[in-house]
């Protein structure tokens, strides 16, 4: 538990290369000198979360250098005859993860949780005990890289004796997880999905996204629905103004619109602390119907 029950949670949520949005919201929050006491991540949460918890004065800045940079190309450089011989020689997945490890070790100087200047933890699915499993100790990169590690593109994980895939299979938003660690005022980082209702799918290709879209947000409503009265939880804007493009997924290696992801959900989320009154938000009314 978090000594002090008014402490502040950064929570940041899985989804790829949407995940720049939440590189936007974190300058915001740096702008408005708000600082975390604890960062819980997921996916690409946990790679943006652990530079947080790493310097959280300075993350936003690093951050927006890293991703503006070759962050999407590094972690998933091949040509597609590069790829099909990965999935060739591996049989279940299409990258592997030494240039996402690289760049983890190329910008963080910190190799284990206890040497982190915030607390974190990051969150990845166990395959042998199809469970939730929270890194807090121990090795920070491979956490990581097991929080980050999604089925098809990049392979399990295997951390003593144990193999793990993307935590977004368990916990894509974990607000829940914050709140059992005694955080009272959340800030929820996302990538943009859940700003708009989903639909019924009309094409083929959209089916498994919609499907895969129910599971990730189902958890996040149902403990927003059943927070404590003493919890605040801010579900900050990335500015899609209600245009979620769930296809971006597919397009996992498209770094093109990356500047516009951050610069978005900065103004969004700058714009949104601007307005609210910290201390009389206490309906969670960004939760999602």
């Amino acid at each position: 538990m978090l000594e002090d029950p008014a402490r502040t949670a950064f929570v940041l949520g899985g989804g790829g290369l949407l995940g720049a949005h939440e590189v936007g919201m974190l300058a915001a929050l740096a702008e408005a000198g708000i600082r975390p006491d604890l960062v819980l991540g997921t996916s690409i949460g946990a790679i943006n979360g652990v530079f947080v918890a790493a310097d959280p004065d300075g993350a936003a800045k690093r951050l927006e250098t890293v991703w503006r940079s070759d962050v999407v190309r590094i972690a998933f450089r091949s040509s597609i005859i590069g790829r099909l011989g990965t999935l060739a020689r591996s049989g279940t997945h299409l990258h592997g993860n030494l240039p996402l490890r690289r760049l983890l070790g190329e910008h963080l100087q910190e190799r284990r949780f206890d040497q982190l200047a915030v607390p974190f933890q990051c969150v990845a699915a166990s395959v042998e005990r199809a469970a939730a499993h929270w890194f807090h100790s121990g090795a920070i990169i491979p956490a990581v890289l097991a929080s980050a590690a999604v089925p098809g593109l990049l392979p399990p994980v295997r951390i003593a004796g144990e193999h793990f895939f993307d935590g977004g299979l368990v916990h894509s938003i974990p607000v829940g997880r914050a709140v059992q660690l005694g955080a009272r005022r959340i800030f929820v980082l996302h990538v943009g999905r859940i700003e708009q209702p989903l639909v019924v799918p009309r094409r083929p290709w959209e089916v498994g996204l919609v499907a895969f879209e129910i599971a990730r947000r189902h958890r996040f409503v149902e403990e927003m629905a059943t927070l404590p009265a003493d919890v605040t939880v801010h579900v900050l804007p990335a500015g899609t103004n209600g245009r979620t493009d769930l296809a971006a997924q597919l397009r996992y290696r498209d770094h093109s619109r990356v500047e516009e992801y951050i610069s978005r959900a900065r103004a969004a989320t700058t714009g949104y602390l601007a307005a609210v009154d910290d201390s009389a938000v206490d309906d969670n009314s960004g939760a999602p119907s």
